[in-house]
C-alpha cells in the first residue's frame, strides 16, 4: 500500500537463491538516459558496484499512459506543460471512475475504495514522455502471435474451470517480471539490496524477492525453466543490465498492465537497464522479446525514485487469498444453475 513497508530479516537472507538474465538493447531514449548518467559519479560498493541500495517507488509513472494515446499519433510538438495536464487529468479521472455510484449502476462487488491506491494520494507529475512505451516508435505494443491470441482466448474461456487456467499472481505464484516492475496501482515500493556479487529486488506485489547474480556466471542449463526466468546482471558505468532467460512455459500471466492479461513462452528473453542518473532516481527500462508470443520486441521506460520515508508491508498473498477459491467455488454454482 502506500507508503508500506516492512522489512523482514529473512529478505537478506534471500541472497543467494533465484533466478533472473538482464542486457538488452537500449531505445534511442534509453541510451540518452544511460549517458547521461555517466556524467554523475555515484557511491561505490566494496566489490565495485554503484549503490543502488534503498527503497525506490515507481508511482509516479502511474499517471503516464501505457501506450501512446491515438491524438498523440505522430505529433513531436507535445509540451511538458500538455504532459502535465494531461497526467493531472488521468489522476481526476481515475479518482471519478472509482466513486461508488449505487447498486444499480454497479458492475459487480468492485475492488478496494480509492484510498487505498496510490494514485489518490500522489500528485500527479509529467516523467517527460507520452507513454511507458519507447520502442517500437509507435508507442504501442506489437500485436501478438496468432498463436499467442489462439492461447490467450481459449484460456479466458476456460478461466474457472480449474485452478490452473487462473492468472498466476491471483494463484500467488508470481506476477512475472513485468507485473512486478511496471508501475501499478498500489504496492510499488521497490527494496534494492546488494550483497558482493549479487543484487536483491525486493518487490512489495507478493513480497517476491529475486536474486541476481552479477558478473560473468554463466546461465543455468537450458532444461531448467523458472517462471521469472533465470537472470544474470553486469554493470556498464552506472548502468546494471539485467538479462533474463530460461523461462517456463505459462498460460495466463500478468501483462505490462493490469487490464492486460497475458502469457510468456519459453522463448521469452528480458532485458532490464537501471541507470542511476543522480543519488535519487534510478531510469528503468525493460525490453521484451518473446517472439512466440508478440510479433516484434518491444520496450518500456520509467524511472524509479528513492523514497526513504516509503514502508513495504509483507504481503501476505496465501495467507488472504479467497480469489481462487471463490472464483471457482462461484463457477460451481452458475453451472449447477445452468443444467
Amino acid at each position: 500500500m502506500n507508503r508500506l513497508i516492512f522489512l523482514s530479516v529473512a529478505v537478506v537472507a534471500l541472497v543467494g537463491a533465484l533466478v533472473l538474465t538482464l542486457g538488452v538493447p537500449a531505445t534511442a531514449q534509453n541510451r540518452s538516459a544511460a549517458e547521461s548518467s555517466e556524467t554523475w559519479t555515484p557511491e561505490r560498493l566494496a566489490d565495485g558496484q554503484p549503490n543502488i541500495t534503498g527503497m525506490w517507488n515507481n508511482s509516479n509513472a502511474m499517471f503516464t499512459p501505457l501506450e501512446l494515446p491515438a491524438e498523440l499519433t505522430g505529433r513531436d510538438d507535445i509540451s511538458a506543460d500538455e504532459l502535465q495536464a494531461r497526467a493531472e487529468a488521468r489522476g481526476q479521472g481515475r479518482i471519478a471512475a472509482s466513486e461508488w455510484r449505487g447498486h444499480e449502476n454497479s458492475r459487480g462487488v468492485g475492488g478496494y475504495h480509492f484510498y487505498w491506491f496510490d494514485w489518490y494520494w500522489e500528485t500527479p507529475v509529467d516523467i517527460g514522455q507520452p507513454a511507458l512505451i519507447v520502442d517500437p516508435p509507435t508507442g504501442r505494443i506489437p500485436e501478438r502471435t496468432a498463436n499467442a491470441r489462439e492461447s490467450i482466448a481459449m484460456n479466458m474461456a476456460e478461466l474457472h474451470d480449474a485452478a490452473g487456467n487462473m492468472e498466476s499472481g491471483d494463484r500467488c505464484i508470481s506476477r512475472g517480471v513485468l507485473g512486478m516492475m511496471m508501475p501499478t496501482e498500489y504496492n510499488n515500493g521497490t527494496l534494492i539490496l546488494q550483497s558482493p556479487g549479487y543484487v536483491v529486488i525486493l518487490s512489495e506485489m507478493i513480497h517476491n524477492a529475486r536474486i541476481i547474480p552479477v558478473g560473468d556466471s554463466p546461465h543455468v542449463d537450458t532444461d531448467i525453466r523458472q517462471w521469472e526466468g533465470d537472470p544474470r546482471g553486469h554493470w556498464e558505468g552506472n548502468t546494471l543490465i539485467v538479462e533474463s532467460t530460461n523461462f517456463r512455459a505459462v498460460q495466463n500471466i500478468r501483462g505490462p498492465s493490469a487490464g492486460i492479461r497475458s502469457r510468456q513462452s519459453e522463448a521469452q528473453r528480458i532485458v532490464e537497464r537501471f541507470s542511476l542518473v543522480g543519488p535519487d532516481m534510478l531510469r528503468y527500462s525493460v525490453t521484451m522479446d518473446d517472439a512466440e508470443t508478440y510479433t516484434a520486441p518491444w520496450s518500456a521506460a520509467f524511472p524509479f525514485n528513492r523514497d526513504d520515508d516509503y514502508l513495504q508491508f509483507e504481503y501476505a498473498c496465501h495467507e488472504g487469498n479467497y480469489s481462487v477459491p471463490n472464483a471457482l467455488g462461484g463457477a460451481r454454482v452458475e453451472e449447477a444453475r445452468d443444467r
